[in-house]
């Protein structure tokens, strides 16, 4: 099982950035994916979640407008992206797949049971 992360980088203000998430080893369509990031020294957050059709889709209140998340099942593929970025948004994103029912807008629920990638480095320049 794997999951890939891509699309990272430094960026400046106002800019945007599509982060991908490659899986592979699973029967990727099964599974809802989230997206996260994480500070050093703070929690990790969710960001987004998607279910394992794409028909329904959540990006928690302080990121809508600006993120949107997306999935292509016959590239195994789930996308992030993030418009008008700002320094706030500076963190390493993670994704993660999961088989739980609900838990494309589950903010609290992921964890060890659940498969996840190693991240990617976001960095927002001011």
């Amino acid at each position: 099982v794997q999951l890939v992360e891509s699309g990272g980088g430094l960026v400046q203000t106002g800019g945007s950035l599509r982060l991908s998430c490659a899986a592979s080893g699973f029967t990727f369509d099964d599974y809802a994916i989230g997206w996260f990031r994480q500070v050093p020294g703070k929690e990790r957050e969710f960001v987004a979640g998607i279910s394992w059709t794409g028909a329904s889709k959540y990006v928690v209140d302080s990121l809508k407008g600006r993120f949107t998340i997306s999935r292509d099942n016959a590239k195994n593929t789930v996308y992030l992206q993030m418009n008008s970025l700002e320094p706030e948004d500076t963190a390493v994103y993670y994704c993660a797949a999961s088989l739980r029912t609900g838990a494309y807008l589950d903010v609290r629920g992921w964890g060890q049971d659940d498969y996840w990638g190693q991240g990617t480095q976001v960095t927002v320049s001011s």
